[in-house]
């Protein structure tokens, strides 16, 4: 592959709270208002706290899920007295952080999140862009005492729903096990570590060092599963099975236990190979997913260096 050059990489806006009960962005932001850190060599920081009436009440959100509001749709849309406060705060933050997809969109977006499931540290991108990906690698080489994973959600950019989207290059980080509305110091640490690498990236970046080129593994969603349902009250009526429950990330074969249901029986994986993802994520009940199927692919990185003038 030819090597691929990108402009400097000068602003970086590192969010989070979009969740209000995910606890490590929220300090993590928190702490880097509190030291004034808006500057870093060549890197230009701003930290923004993405939903703050969600952080200040402990709740995910207050009317609707924020990080399902930055479509080209929502963004655009008309704003009535009936409008949700997150759809609200997400055209404010297109606004300070954006516009989504232009070039006057911040160079790097981080959002921050934790999750119930046991997903480690993993990197969340929309589709191939080679400058996340070659963070996730960077990251992959300096961060050995922790599962470092990615995961590719294949949407056109019209239809990205999440605050990174707003980026013009941009990755969420997703860290757990951790309960809701609780901070662990071990993840805290994970999350800063990982962050504080992706701003050295940056500033070696800037400073006109060459990223060789390689190849990494990412984990590509293909449909998501929601629970066993009973068919007149449409409630749940079974439980994600102990064999699967905490191995987000291991193969998943057909035959394998999937869920057990209160009356005791297993239901059993059918169809092909894939990775469950996000298991039994609590905040993924309302959305009848009991978790993600995903495929591991295998994705060629060229070398990459800052254009000059």
């Amino acid at each position: 592959m030819e090597s691929v050059s990108f402009p400097p990489l000068s602003s970086i806006a590192i969010c989070g709270g979009t969740h209000g009960n995910e606890m490590t962005g929220v300090y993590l932001v928190r702490e880097m208002q509190k030291h004034k850190v808006d500057k870093i060599g060549s890197v230009s920081i701003s930290t923004v706290l993405s939903n703050p009436r969600a952080v200040d009440v402990c709740r995910r959100y207050t009317e609707t899920d924020l990080n399902r509001c930055f479509t080209d749709a929502l963004l655009s849309s008309a704003i009535t007295d009936s409008t949700p406060y997150e759809v609200r705060r997400a055209q404010e933050l297109n606004a300070q952080l954006g516009p989504k997809g232009s070039e006057k969109a911040v160079d790097m977006l981080i959002d921050l999140h934790n999750t119930t499931a046991n997903m480690g540290l993993c990197l969340i991108f929309y589709n191939a862009d080679y400058l996340p990906l070659q963070i996730f690698k960077y990251i992959q080489n300096k961060m050995l005492s922790v599962p470092v994973r990615a995961m590719q959600l294949d949407i056109p950019l019209s239809d990205a729903y999440s605050l990174d989207s707003l980026g013009k290059h941009s990755f969420s980080i997703e860290v757990g096990p951790q309960p809701n509305g609780v901070l662990r110091a071990d993840i805290f640490n994970i999350v800063k570590e990982a962050v504080d690498h992706t701003i050295a990236w940056l500033q070696e970046f800037n400073s006109g060092s060459t990223f060789k080129a390689g190849e990494v593994e990412a984990f590509t969603v293909v449909k998501s599963v929601d629970y066993p349902r009973d068919p007149v009250t449409g409630e749940i009526s079974a439980a994600i099975h102990p064999q699967l429950q905490d191995n987000d990330f291991k193969l998943l074969k057909p035959g394998d236990p999937i869920f057990l249901s209160f009356t005791g029986e297993t239901v059993k994986h059918e169809g092909e190979e894939l990775y469950p993802l996000f298991v039994n994520e609590c905040a993924y009940y309302e959305k009848k997913i009991a978790f993600h199927l995903a495929q591991k692919r295998t994705f060629k990185l060229p070398s990459i260096h800052m254009k000059k003038d």
